[in-house]
């Protein structure tokens, strides 16, 4: 049994009230995922992976033991 089955079989089963409320929460949550994404790809676009390539410099002696 798929899970959209599951959630059909149940859906059924409740009130006419209890249906409206999980429909608002099912809207709510398509729309926080919706800004989630689109700020996540906001990001990338912003920065990039890999923009930061050629701007970090380490010294060459960076894995010598410290002097005490």
């Amino acid at each position: 049994m798929t899970i959209d089955t599951e959630i059909f079989q149940t859906l059924v089963k409740m009130p006419e009230s209890l249906k409206k409320e999980i429909l608002h929460y099912a809207e709510y949550l398509l729309e926080k995922h919706a800004k989630i994404e689109s700020s996540q790809e906001q990001l990338e676009q912003l920065h990039g992976y890999g923009s930061w390539a050629g701007q970090i410099i380490m010294s060459d002696d960076f894995d010598e033991p410290l002097e005490l």
